[in-house]
């Protein structure tokens, strides 16, 4: 069977953690599919530290931008797909300075390819829109980007997880049960 599956909740909700609990439980053959840049110390830190944390039966493709591609050429070598994340993914998109209506159309496509894909995937965001309206116009324009992105992978997914302080809570469909 495959799955397809979108985690959402805040920074440091579990949504990580669950989803790839769950990856872990849906097959053997897994891919964590990273739209993380290591840019600067930090954020190379964080990212060895999820390698560590997954272990070496994962398998790590970074694409920061291309997903849709990635998604198609690792499908057929693999049980299942972890996207994390899709806030990296939309903010790499803001910063090789897409319109709107490009990364809204690039959604689209990975929306498409989701469903398409013939092994499991399992895609996380960070949810947005639940804190205040940001003071900046750059700002402001990531959170309602980050919102429509979801809102497209959510319509598309089987099973919609909200992680809230480490709590898994299903909010379509009934995967909680796995």
């Amino acid at each position: 069977m495959s799955y397809k599956i979108f985690v959402t909740g805040g920074c440091r909700s579990g949504k990580s953690d669950y989803a790839q609990g769950l990856a872990d439980r849906i097959g053997k053959r897994k891919v964590y599919l990273a739209t993380s840049q290591a840019l600067d110390d930090e954020m190379r830190a964080r990212i060895k530290s999820h390698q560590e944390k997954r272990g070496p039966e994962w398998e790590t493709c970074e694409e920061p931008i291309e997903v849709v591609d990635a998604l198609k050429k690792l499908a057929p070598e693999t049980d299942v797909i972890m996207l994390d994340c899709m806030t990296l993914w939309t903010t790499n998109c803001l910063l090789a300075e897409m319109s709107d209506e490009d990364i809204l159309q690039r959604a689209d496509a990975l929306a498409q390819a989701f469903v398409a894909c013939p092994v499991s995937v399992v895609i996380v965001s960070n949810e947005v829109g639940l804190g205040i309206v940001p003071d900046n116009k750059l700002a402001r324009r990531f959170r309602d980007l980050a919102g429509a992105v979801n809102q497209k992978i959510a319509a598309a997914a089987d099973d919609v997880i909200l992680s809230v302080s480490g709590i898994p809570v299903a909010i379509k469909g009934s995967l909680l049960k796995i």
